[in-house]
């Protein structure tokens, strides 16, 4: 299903953006060399709580999940890219590593996500994938407003990843959002402009551009849930989410401070 907020739901969604851009922020913050990822996932629990919102992700279990996430925020390190399970892991000087959150507040989500890498000994290769994952978020929400296109925003998306050389995976994507965490219209990271979904003011979108530097097949933990590549390589992923308004797009999940 496609939602249409009101403008009133939309002021509500700038409220949960904010909440998950400070929370993101915060965690980077706490992403120490020696933290462990099941300190920064009771770290998220904690603010989550503290705001009086809920976690999108806690009890979500989709059908390509293993039952319940079971935990408040994922924690993609290094050759792992989406729906990184937090487990018994201590960071190391040099890991890259990617947060992606979703939170609930007054009946509105937001869905953003961050790479980055920890400590001092960052790899040349790791800040041109999370580089590039900016740009191509970017390149999206620059053409993104009334009448665009889903296809233009997947095209936008593909023509910057592509460009590099990267391999495009198209199984996971963008996606609506509102009132629930994943929604219609889905946003492939390339396709063809022209084509798809015509965006309207009040439909809300989580963009997430990501890459794997050599391959684009996935293969899934023995978790049931974090995704990794096929190959080892590294990964990153940048996600915002917008609001279509009557003349462009918002960004609702930059932090507030």
């Amino acid at each position: 299903m496609i939602e249409i907020l009101t403008p009133a739901e939309v002021d509500k969604a700038r409220a949960t953006g904010a909440l998950v851009g400070d929370i993101l922020q915060t965690l980077k913050s706490k992403s120490l060399v020696g933290t462990n990822l099941l300190e920064l996932d009771e770290i998220t629990r904690q603010l989550i709580v503290d705001a009086g919102a809920e976690s999108c992700y806690v009890d979500y279990a989709p059908s390509f999940g293993n039952g319940p996430f079971g935990h408040y925020v994922c924690t993609a390190v290094n050759d792992a890219v989406l729906h990184g399970m937090p487990h018994d892991y201590a960071l190391a000087d040099g890991d890259l590593l990617t947060l992606d959150l979703a939170v609930l507040l007054d009946g509105i989500a937001a869905d953003a996500a961050i790479s980055f890498v920890v400590g001092e000994s960052a790899r040349a290769e790791d800040l041109a994938l999370i580089d590039v994952t900016q740009r191509a978020l970017a390149a999206a929400i620059d053409i993104a407003g009334p009448d665009v296109r889903v296809g233009d925003l997947s095209h936008a998306i593909g023509q910057v990843l592509g460009a590099e050389g990267y391999p495009i995976n198209l199984e996971f994507g963008g996606h609506g959002i509102g009132s629930t965490m994943h929604g219609d219209p889905h946003v492939a990271n390339d396709g063809r402009p022209g084509r798809g979904y015509r965006l309207r003011p009040g439909l809300l979108l989580a963009l997430e551009p990501w890459v794997m530097a050599d391959t684009d097949v996935l293969v899934t933990d023995a978790d049931g849930w974090t995704l990794r590549s096929s190959t080892g390589c590294r990964t990153a992923h940048t996600e915002h989410t917008i609001a279509i308004t009557e003349t462009g797009a918002e960004i609702l999940t930059l932090p507030s401070r």
